[in-house]
């Protein structure tokens, strides 16, 4: 423990170490930031206001959004901050902060998704049973289940960090604290604790990116039984569904499934899961959706 205690905060490299770069970038940064506070605010309000919108679909929309929210929260207003600076420092309980709530957000989401897609399985395989088996009590198991999901997954990477001795070098090559980046500023062996996280994170991606699109074949299987209406609007969601999957896990695999060292190209890597994705959501996931559409006119004009 007093060795850890040597360092009591740590130095983040950011994205680039050009002033020009920097400004350029938060202003990038900050307009996707307003982008995805408005768009996935907007949506959460509109599923809680709306009565029309009481499908199981649009419940996990709500959360979708929610869940984007918080998790855009743990790190964008930090690279935000920190791009307005020359030195970018970070205490280490912040560090363990923003770890932890990175990896508890994105986790109940990743498993939100799977969630998501067994509901679009039952909608489009199983039509005629589709409100007994999605119940209210259902949706909600599958949500606490995201939720319990993200916490052992975030403590788990709490557990592996935390009393480790830092007791040296104190700069992380990132704008986030992350694993991979901590376990190399670490003075001791970490190789075990590596494993640990190659199966925690890397067997996690894996699984249940595989199993996303599973579902996903089954369902556009399963199409050639519907109305071309039917297969047409199933197609589209379905399309849009699995072009978020795609952004958010295929870098995520690249991460961390591979032995524990850093590459410079990282930080670039998980730009896209933590800030673009959250963005995107509310996009792909909900705008293109004319019942989502027609209850936020509908609000609109109320209001």
């Amino acid at each position: 423990m007093e060795q850890r205690n040597n360092v009591t905060e740590f130095v983040l490299l950011g994205l680039t170490q050009s002033l020009q770069g920097q400004k350029i970038l938060f202003a990038v940064f900050f307009l996707i930031y307003v982008v995805t506070m408005t768009g996935n605010l907007l949506i959460v309000v509109t599923v809680v206001l709306s009565p029309s919108l009481n499908a199981p679909m649009f419940f996990f929309l709500g959360y979708l959004s929610f869940m984007d929210v918080a998790y855009s929260n743990t790190a964008t207003p930090n690279l935000l901050i920190d791009l307005l600076h020359v030195k970018k420092t970070i205490s280490f309980q912040a560090c363990m902060t923003q770890l932890f709530l990175e990896h508890f957000f994105g986790g109940a989401e990743i498993l939100l998704l799977v969630a998501m897609a067994y509901d679009r399985y039952v909608a489009i395989c199983k039509p005629l049973h589709y409100l007994t088996i999605m119940s209210q009590r259902m949706c909600f198991l599958l949500l606490l289940l995201a939720w319990i999901g993200g916490f052992v997954h975030a403590t788990l990477h709490i557990m592996f960090v935390y009393n480790l001795p830092f007791c040296g070098p104190n700069v992380i090559d990132h704008f986030i604290c992350d694993i991979h980046p901590l376990l190399k500023l670490t003075c001791t062996d970490t190789y075990i604790i590596g494993l640990a996280v190659l199966a925690n994170d890397g067997a996690s991606c894996v699984v249940i990116f595989t199993l996303l699109l599973i579902s996903y074949v089954v369902i556009l299987y399963s199409l050639k039984n519907l109305s071309q209406e039917g297969k047409h609007k199933a197609l589209s969601t379905c399309g849009s569904h699995i072009t978020v999957v795609v952004l958010f896990f295929v870098p995520c695999i690249i991460l961390f499934v591979r032995p524990p060292f850093t590459l410079s190209t990282d930080k670039y890597l998980a730009v896209f899961y933590t800030i673009i994705t959250p963005m995107l959501n509310p996009v792909i996931y909900t705008l293109r959706n004319s019942e989502m559409k027609s209850a936020m006119k509908n609000l609109w004009a109320r209001k």
